[in-house]
């Protein structure tokens, strides 16, 4: 029973619950304590926890800013690590104009009361809610004595942290400082999406890729460049060489994502995969000669079985 839902029509029916809602893009170490006081707290209350959130962002649908949203997570990619740390309910509600006009208490009694029964709601110091982003932790504390729940505040400390985090992690991927990212974020960073028809020159040079199509439009995509990791198909995981980049010695003019699957030849197109990026190999560079190119991949490929293998 407990998974990713979309809307209220696909929740399964919850009597009451224990809830904290925000963005928790990255679900990096500082949120991950935050999640797990969400999850205690639910323990003791005999309660199921539920984190609220929505999609799209409601940066891009209120239009508050011009800066462009970059998601370190997709809602598929955010949501399964939510669920390994033991929250029972993750709730995602498509964020609308007219959720957006919802006064604070409009949003409190239609959303957490009526809807999810809310007993107890962990926030952080700065959360805001409801039309203008009216609303904050003292309206949460006056709606709790009408509505019968009760509310805890994170630290601002922690908040402050989690914020600092987030900012650092966005700055180390546009830099292809994978390590630093990977250490806060507490896992390797992944980019899920589609396998589609490429131009098959991997195919030629004897080092196959699945070319993938990024699932989340809003999705962050690190420094261009050759990486290693893992890609995850069917449930298996397997030692890859990554590039991310516009392919210079074929006079590639696209962004493109691939990776090559090393001892491994299966047919991924149309499937769905995931790749998570462990180390920064080299630059994305522009060779003479495809026969350079070749030379290049097979130490790349040889400096990745020392490390991955």
């Amino acid at each position: 029973m407990s998974g990713l839902y979309f809307g209220f029509d696909q929740l399964p029916n919850i009597d009451a619950c224990v809830l904290s809602q925000g963005t928790f893009d990255g679900v990096h170490k500082g949120h991950q304590k935050v999640l797990q006081s969400l999850v205690n707290k639910a323990k003791s209350l005999d309660l199921p926890s539920v984190l609220l959130t929505f999609h799209p962002h409601p940066r891009s649908v209120v239009k508050t800013h011009t800066d462009k949203i970059e998601l370190i997570n997709s809602i598929e990619e955010k949501a399964n690590h939510i669920l390994n740390i033991g929250v029972n309910f993750v709730l995602v509600l498509e964020f609308t104009m007219e959720i957006s006009q919802l006064s604070p208490e409009q949003f409190v009694t239609q959303i957490l009361v009526d809807k999810l029964n809310t007993k107890f709601i962990l926030v952080g110091y700065d959360h805001r809610f409801g039309k203008n982003r009216a609303g904050g932790f003292k309206e949460l504390l006056k709606l709790s004595l009408n509505h019968q729940f009760q509310v805890a505040e994170i630290e601002a400390k922690e908040i402050d942290e989690i914020a600092i985090s987030s900012t650092q992690i966005r700055k180390y991927l546009k830099i292809g400082d994978i390590d630093k990212a990977n250490d806060l974020l507490g896992y390797h960073y992944p980019i899920t999406g589609k396998v589609i028809h490429g131009n098959k020159n991997g195919r030629k040079l004897g080092f196959p890729t699945a070319n993938i199509s990024v699932t989340e439009k809003d999705k962050l995509i690190p420094k261009t460049g050759a990486y290693f990791g893992y890609t995850s198909v069917n449930g298996h995981s397997y030692p890859s060489m990554i590039n991310i980049g516009y392919r210079p010695t074929v006079e590639g003019s696209n962004l493109t994502i691939e990776s090559h699957l090393i001892g491994v030849n299966i047919d991924l197109y149309d499937q769905t995969i995931q790749i998570e990026l462990t180390g920064f190999l080299r630059e994305e560079i522009k060779f003479g000669s495809l026969d350079q190119l070749k030379e290049q991949l097979k130490t790349d490929k040889q400096k990745v079985l020392e490390v991955l293998v």
